[in-house]
């Protein structure tokens, strides 16, 4: 049997549970997978995280460290997500450039937490339209079973929740360490993502990698700590309704809620 009659025969078993208010494996139609976060997995980063959200898993490494500004933006820090998937992490993925699905996961990612507005950049400028401080939150995957988008941006929320700010002066117009002396990188929110897969006319949360093989559509919302929706991304082959969007808001809503305060703890448990 080929690898695409197998995917049909798994996705026409999801289906039929879905169809009896059922999941492959076991869950609500409306519940994620189990979340758990490890605070500081590397020790020699400025934060980190590692995150497991069901059978997947992905790492965050923060580096801090003095950056050029954008041209437009002197008065402003920088900061950036990437992503990257190691090849032990699924037997599909291959060594080499990123294609267009990691691509895409880091900006879902980045943008989810860039439009929370959670790092205040305003805070990073070491010396205005000279100096700044770049953050660089980094998530590798070691162990992909599906939703990377939110694996990723919760391994990178808690990394810099808890990541530490060197500080800088300018001397001789060149930023140097003031050895000694840190502080908590400026945060303004907890944003949380969650994405959801549409199988037929069924949509669940947080799909596991045979949900996330099967599903004809799927959509990521992030909400920061007020419940406003701050960044959407949809994908996949089909579309949603009005109304399917309005369910998904509510979903990602109420399912961050939960999520949120599991960051929170988590940070709070390392110190």
């Amino acid at each position: 049997m080929t690898s695409t009659v197998i995917d049909e025969l798994k996705k026409s078993q999801i289906l039929e549970l879905l169809e009896q208010g059922k999941r492959i494996d076991g869950r609500a139609l409306d519940e994620p997978r189990k979340l758990t976060v490890e605070i500081n997995a590397i020790p020699k980063a400025n934060g980190s995280a590692r995150v497991r959200l069901g059978d997947t898993e992905a790492i965050c490494g923060v580096k801090i460290q003095p950056d050029r500004p954008f041209p437009d933006m002197g008065d402003k820090g920088i900061f950036i997500c990437t992503a990257e998937l190691l090849p032990l992490s699924h037997p599909s993925v291959e060594t080499g450039p990123p294609g267009p699905d990691v691509i895409e996961l880091a900006r879902v990612v980045d943008r989810g937490i860039r439009e929370s507005h959670m790092v205040d950049v305003s805070q990073l400028v070491i010396e205005k339209d000279k100096s700044v401080v770049g953050v660089f939150a980094d998530n590798v995957v070691v162990d992909y079973d599906g939703n990377l988008f939110d694996a990723c941006s919760y391994a990178a929320t808690a990394a810099v929740l808890k990541s530490k700010l060197p500080k800088w002066e300018m001397k001789d117009d060149v930023p140097t360490l003031v050895e000694g002396e840190e502080s908590e990188l400026p945060t303004t929110t907890i944003p949380v993502s969650v994405t959801m897969g549409k199988i037929g006319k069924h949509i669940i949360v947080d799909p596991n990698g045979d949900e996330w093989a099967s599903m004809d559509s799927r959509i990521t919302i992030t909400t920061d700590s007020d419940g406003n929706i701050v960044a959407l991304q949809k994908g996949g082959d089909d579309g949603f309704t009005v109304d399917e969007i309005v369910k998904c808001g509510e979903l990602s809503i109420k399912a961050g809620a939960k999520i949120r305060e599991t960051l929170k703890q988590a940070g709070e448990g390392s110190q």
